[in-house]
């Protein structure tokens, strides 16, 4: 199955230059669709548009190694955050990326830019062609991340993301005496899980309610148990428990016990 890269350039030369470049090959070898030629736009300064190609990067060695080395990158960075060993194991050291309830008292402005150029820096080394961009909303930084490869930046079970998230906050909150709480966002990623986790949170408690007995949710980090608990505990039927130690844990909901009726 065929695998693409994408490049931008001022033009279609510069973008097969830096192609060239990345993959380590010559521009006369690289196989490639041109998506845009790009434009100067007016007088130079509005409507400018990058030139944009497609490399096919599964018909040679450098295309695969490319891939190889940006997921390489993506799992280095999970495990520097997390300390996670290549098995998946964490250790007993986690962190903590549950909301806080601080007051924040700095300039958030200039904090979010610091954050930005924190994160793009980061992130173009596991994907090329991302843009991170920032919104302050009642004390809280939110950094939405578009375009590249979002699928690598997110992770397999988001951990890359909840890594860069992780990251963000010590880079901002290493100068800051108050917390400030951070959220890293990748193509919409975390509003469509939040939607899936209380589709299955809603799921699961019907099964358990119907089986009378508990369901457990496969391991969870702490910002996805949080919508699960959150999103059932207004439901009389059931209650919900986090069970496990480290970081990742398993989330059971209990049925609670019907009046008149004895459990088995």
């Amino acid at each position: 199955m065929s695998q693409y890269t994408e490049f931008e350039g001022k033009s279609v030369e510069k973008a097969l230059e830096s192609a060239s470049k990345t993959l380590n090959l010559p521009v006369e070898k690289l196989q490639y669709d041109i998506i845009s030629y790009g434009s100067s736009g007016i007088f130079g300064l509005v409507g400018i548009k990058k030139a944009k190609i497609r490399i096919t990067t599964s018909d040679f060695k450098g295309g695969s190694q490319i891939q190889k080395e940006a997921r390489s990158k993506a799992r280095d960075l999970v495990k520097d955050a997390f300390e996670v060993e290549d098995d998946g194991e964490e250790s007993a050291v986690s962190p903590t990326i549950e909301p806080a309830s601080e007051t924040v008292s700095v300039d958030l402005q200039a904090v979010a830019q610091h954050g930005e150029q924190a994160l793009q820096k980061i992130i173009d080394f596991i994907s090329e062609g991302s843009r991170v961009a920032s919104q302050q909303t009642n004390g809280r930084i939110t950094f939405n991340v578009e375009g590249g490869n979002s699928a690598l930046l997110i992770g397999k079970r988001g951990q890359t993301l909840e890594a860069l998230q992780y990251l963000v906050e010590k880079i901002i909150n290493k100068q800051n005496d108050a917390r400030i709480r951070v959220l890293v966002d990748v193509e919409g990623y975390l509003g469509a899980r939040k939607d899936n986790l209380q589709r299955l949170a809603i799921k699961m408690a019907e099964k358990a309610q119907k089986t009378n007995k508990p369901v457990t949710i496969g391991q969870m980090n702490a910002y996805d148990r949080r919508i699960v608990h959150l999103h059932l505990k207004d439901n009389q039927a059931v209650r919900t428990q986090s069970v496990g130690d480290g970081y990742y844990r398993k989330l059971v909901i209990f049925p609670k016990r019907r009046r008149g009726k004895s459990s088995h």
